[in-house]
């Protein structure tokens, strides 16, 4: 018939235009599609992670604080230990663009002067409107310093020409230190020992865990009722009891591993359980019998076969476990039994704020918690993107 001719003729051209796109290269849909289908599955995971704006965003953001710590001798105005005698819980200085004299200016502060109070005997602050201190950056450091411990160096990102007055964008603490420079300094520690501690509990949760899960019977008895011992301890007394035992004559890096693991001791024991539920579950399945009957070891079976049929339950657990180290060091410092003074974490310069009388007239003291729920708030949010980047069922 004659419209069949002419649907005979038409389906040609219809064909012709996707067969000219592909012949130009296809469509962006059309070569991502392919790009999709040939990508390994790491690559996978990378793209369905970028598309997570907010955990893109609070790994830039962690990352800044890693980078930050590590290299704080040269972001910090100050060293660590840097004491201004005669500027003792100072407040945080204001930073000023407009000049009463200038006009718009580069960023300076005032000069400021301590009163004492004759009636309450507290000392108070008062800007000295007269002498003006432009912050400059890349300034030379009276004091050379080391990068990372052996790279000589003198020079700081900013600061004051004059070095008898003080940067104090934080204020200071009772000894005039600088608690701007020294939250950079504690991060070093309390960033690092979450990961420390994690990856301590996270080898023994999934090696005691997959072992329980895998063989069963008299193993999994005894692996289940130790985890049950251990979980029955109170976290705190725990936490006390064995930093009690740490000698006070060792130092801030045989203390560090201490702490890191006691931290771990009690972290293992929920991954090894949830580990264990995943290959119950998993040991029976198809492609298991198919490994045994090709004679892969055991060892094998579980590391190649059982633990990645659940890897975005186990990164997820990661990244929840990293948090938990920094609030359980937090903690531990805060109430004087981690890390100890000379050396600084987030836990130790909360200490001073166990005064009601010091959060009220020194509220700045407070402003390391604010990094701690910054840094906890950011492994979440990165958890939650390596979760759904992990997840073989997501679009």
């Amino acid at each position: 018939m004659a419209w069949e001719d002419a649907v005979a003729d038409a389906a040609p051209l219809a064909d012709a235009a996707p067969l000219a796109e592909a012949a130009a290269g296809g469509t962006s849909d059309t070569r991502g599609a392919e790009r999709a289908f040939v990508a390994s599955q790491w690559q996978l995971v990378s793209r369905r992670f970028r598309r997570h704006k907010v955990a893109v965003i609070a790994l830039v953001v962690l990352g800044a604080l890693y980078f930050v710590s590590i290299f704080a001798e040269f972001f910090a105005p100050y060293p660590a230990l840097h004491r201004f005698k005669e500027f003792g819980e100072a407040p945080p200085v204001r930073v000023r663009f407009m000049s009463p004299t200038r006009g718009l200016s580069r960023p300076f502060v005032f000069a400021a002067a301590r009163e004492l109070d004759k009636a309450t005997f507290k000392y108070h602050y008062t800007e000295q409107r007269d002498q003006e201190h432009v912050i400059r950056f890349l300034v030379r450091s009276d004091e050379p310093f080391t990068l990372l411990g052996f790279i000589p160096w003198n020079t700081r990102l900013f600061g004051i020409d004059d070095p008898s007055v003080p940067l104090f964008l934080f204020g200071s603490d009772k000894l005039g230190r600088d608690v701007f420079s020294r939250i950079f300094f504690a991060g070093r520690i309390s960033l690092f020992i979450g990961l420390g501690g994690v990856f301590v509990s996270f080898i023994l949760g999934i090696i005691f865990g997959g072992i329980s899960g895998y063989y069963g019977g008299v193993v999994d008895e005894v692996i289940q009722r130790v985890i049950e011992v251990l979980l029955s301890i109170p976290s705190i007394p725990l936490w006390i009891a064995l930093s009690a035992t740490l000698p006070h004559e060792w130092g801030i890096l045989r203390i560090y591993f201490a702490i890191t693991l006691i931290l771990a001791l009690q972290g293992w024991t929920g991954l090894a359980r949830e580990v264990r539920g995943k290959l119950i579950s998993l040991r029976e399945e198809d492609f298991v019998m198919a490994a045994q009957v090709a004679a892969a070891t055991n060892g094998a079976i579980i590391r190649r076969h059982l633990i990645p049929g659940f890897t975005s339950h186990l990164i997820t657990r990661l990244t929840l476990a990293v948090p938990y180290m920094i609030i359980g060091e937090t903690a531990l410092s805060f109430l004087g039994l981690g890390i100890r003074p000379p050396a600084v974490s987030w836990g130790t310069l909360l200490q001073d704020t166990q005064s009601i009388s010091v959060l009220a007239l020194q509220p700045w003291l407070m402003i390391p918690a604010v990094f701690v729920v910054l840094a906890v708030m950011m492994f979440n949010f990165i958890g939650d993107g390596l979760r759904d980047a992990a997840d073989p069922y997501a679009n």
